[in-house]
């Protein structure tokens, strides 16, 4: 069973990575042409493509412009120790074990708009390039034009790597669009989760987005290999709902008073 989880836009370079035990990412070339084309823009063109502030506009100019390889330790960090953000707040990546990192590696992908997609101890220089940026690129207009002619292909094999055809999807909207699913030979499991607010039950973005890091992070600890077994999540107050589940959407719920 293959689990996919978004990236996050807060990084953090400063805090050492606590494993030694890297790797590098698979479509570095594919990356190193996006780098190519984002370094003809000027800070006030990444403002205007990517819809964010000067400040930060000219912050990712200057990363673009010092992303270089090889990837090291000194220069780069494991893609999931590096990421922050509610979803890397549940999964807690700088805690794993040894052995959850090399489970971690053969069952947990993370969707990238620079790297494509990445494991857990893949290592990243700091970027920000969301996948839905209209990234102009010879393969199209954006990059899901860029990326999907490979994801499938790459979640086919990682799924064969992991001894199941079961993809599990915590990824976001966003993110997951840059997966063509009609090309995966696999059943698609899609995680909801839903906090109770005023008596009813609804998704509420900051905590879905830390559930599915916690999910991500049970999955790995447990060793979780099976769709009936992910129904046995029970962390943080969430509980599985029958009810409220249908086909391979698979909803957890939580009371407000658990929370």
């Amino acid at each position: 069973m293959l689990s996919v989880i978004s990236p996050a836009k807060t990084l953090d370079f400063e805090t050492p990575s606590t494993t030694e035990d890297v790797s590098h990412p698979d479509f570095l070339d594919q990356s190193a042409a996006l780098i190519d084309i984002l370094r003809d823009y000027s800070p006030q063109r990444l403002s205007e493509l990517m819809g964010i502030s000067d400040k930060l506009a000219g912050l990712n100019a200057a990363r673009f412009a010092e992303w270089e390889r090889p990837f090291t330790l000194d220069n780069a960090k494991p893609a999931a120790q590096a990421f922050q953000g509610d979803v890397y707040t549940g999964l807690e990546a700088d805690t794993f074990s040894a052995a959850d990192n090399r489970f971690a590696q053969q069952h947990l992908r993370i969707l990238s708009g620079l790297y494509g997609l990445l494991r857990p101890l893949d290592l990243i220089q700091p970027y920000r390039l969301e996948m839905g940026t209209r990234l102009s690129n010879p393969s199209g207009k954006d990059l899901y034009a860029y990326w999907q002619p490979v994801l499938a292909d790459a979640l086919t094999a990682a799924l064969d790597e992991s001894g199941s055809k079961v993809l599990v999807n915590l990824a976001s909207n966003e993110y997951f669009k840059a997966v063509d699913a009609k090309r995966l030979d696999a059943r698609i499991l899609t995680p909801v989760f839903k906090d109770e607010k005023n008596g009813t039950f609804k998704i509420i973005s900051f905590y879905a987005k830390k559930a599915r890091g916690l999910m991500s992070a049970w999955i790995i600890r447990e060793r979780i290999n099976t769709p009936e077994a992910l129904k046995a999540f029970d962390v943080a107050g969430y509980r599985f709902d029958a009810a409220a589940s249908a086909g391979d959407t698979l909803v957890f719920t939580r009371r407000e008073a658990d929370r």
